[in-house]
């Protein structure tokens, strides 16, 4: 079956259509899971230094019809599987990396990614370098001979700062230097990151694409065939592999995830723009609205927002907050996002900052809205507000 075109379809079609060929999967809808491992070759000339497939690490047929779904969504040359986001994030990062040379990381980044790049790139002689969020083309003057990355969150982790993402990449290409973006955010559905220069993004395909908290994976996505030839070989040398389960799963959840991420975005919004109103919240962080530093930024660049964002309480002992979180019906406390199911957790403990400083009026809380309705979760926060005392 030729390879159909969907760029010609809106997102609805392309996450019903992207990766599905009934021809290659004997008539079904979806693909077929294989947990296989040896491959068997009839030809002996076969064996070695071919093209097909040799192995089953790589994947089967549910895991080339992931990848070809991702790329029919968020663009590229190529896509490959990791078995979490995180493992997605080192993987883009061990394919840039170079023994004696620095990584530029944005200082929001996503805690485990900081630890990564502190313990083991430090430990193959790359230096981490940590940059304001906001540098946007002033990240020139960061670049010298031994950059070789520059790795991006946009919105940042737990905080929600909005990158210049032009600006840095155009800095970037300028000295010939790789940049990776964390996509998580968007689903790759808000933010295109091929058109504004990105060379590698990344995402935890465990949160919105899986939607169900119940599936662990992650993707590397690259902008053109040599990207994703260096990323496929750094992949085959580190010996990761993705689930076929949860590949299924995975491309299970692509096909509602329009429905979810529209109805959770809306909700997110109506929730943020409820709690501006509330007296005992210092400020609300989410991009979408006017009162974000970065909104203008989001509005130029994005063309949607996800369900995830963040608010600041006024000063409150840590006794109430406690009582607050602890007490809610509906939220629940758990450190994943954008699933069904909408979570609320206190993260003063985890915002780490070395180039720039995070300060706060009081503690702040990072919201996933999920699938439930927002009234019953504004008054589920409103009780939780109230027991602040």
């Amino acid at each position: 079956m030729t390879k159909r075109d969907l760029s010609k379809y809106r997102l609805e079609t392309q996450l019903a259509l992207a990766g599905r060929d009934a021809a290659r999967f004997d008539g079904a809808v979806n693909p077929a899971i294989h947990r296989a491992t040896t491959v068997v070759i009839p030809d002996s000339d076969d064996l070695y230094g071919t093209p097909k497939k040799t192995y089953a690490l790589e994947g089967m047929a549910v895991q080339e019809a992931l990848r070809e779904a991702l790329v029919a969504i968020e663009g590229g040359a190529g896509a490959c599987l990791a078995p979490s986001g995180l493992s997605a994030c080192t993987l883009a990062l061990l394919t840039t990396a170079r023994a004696g040379g620095e990584v530029l990381i944005t200082d929001n980044v996503y805690g485990p990614t900081r630890r990564f790049a502190d313990t083991m790139l430090k430990r193959l002689g790359v230096t981490p370098r940590y940059f304001d969020p906001r540098i946007g083309g002033e990240i020139a003057a960061l670049i010298n001979d031994a950059t070789c990355a520059i790795f991006m969150e946009s919105p940042g982790s737990l905080t929600f700062e909005i990158h210049d993402t032009r600006a840095i990449t155009a800095a970037a290409k300028a000295r010939n230097v790789a940049t990776i973006l964390d996509n998580t955010w968007s689903a790759g559905v808000y933010f295109k990151p091929f058109e504004h220069g990105v060379d590698l993004s990344v995402q935890a395909l465990t949160k919105y694409q899986a939607g169900h908290a119940d599936a662990f994976m992650g993707a590397v996505l690259s902008a053109t065939p040599q990207w994703a030839e260096r990323v496929r070989m750094a992949y085959k040398q580190l010996g990761l592999g993705a689930s076929p389960d949860d590949a299924y799963l995975v491309l299970r959840g692509l096909r509602s995830m329009s429905v979810r991420l529209e109805r959770q975005s809306a909700s997110a919004l109506q929730i943020a723009q409820w709690l501006e109103a509330e007296p005992r919240v210092a400020r609300v962080i989410h991009p979408a609205l006017p009162s974000h530093p970065d909104h203008a930024l989001w509005k130029r660049d994005f063309s949607g927002a996800s369900g995830v964002f963040g608010f600041v309480l006024k000063p409150v002992s840590a006794e109430r907050v406690k009582a607050m979180v602890e007490g809610y019906e509906i939220f629940a406390m758990g450190f994943s996002w954008g699933g069904y199911e909408s979570l609320a957790v206190p993260n003063d403990g985890n915002v780490l900052r070395t180039a720039t400083t995070w300060s706060a009026e009081g503690p702040s809380i990072r919201l996933s809205i999920g699938l439930e309705h927002p009234d019953d979760l504004i008054a589920d926060l409103a009780a939780g507000l109230a027991r602040l005392g």
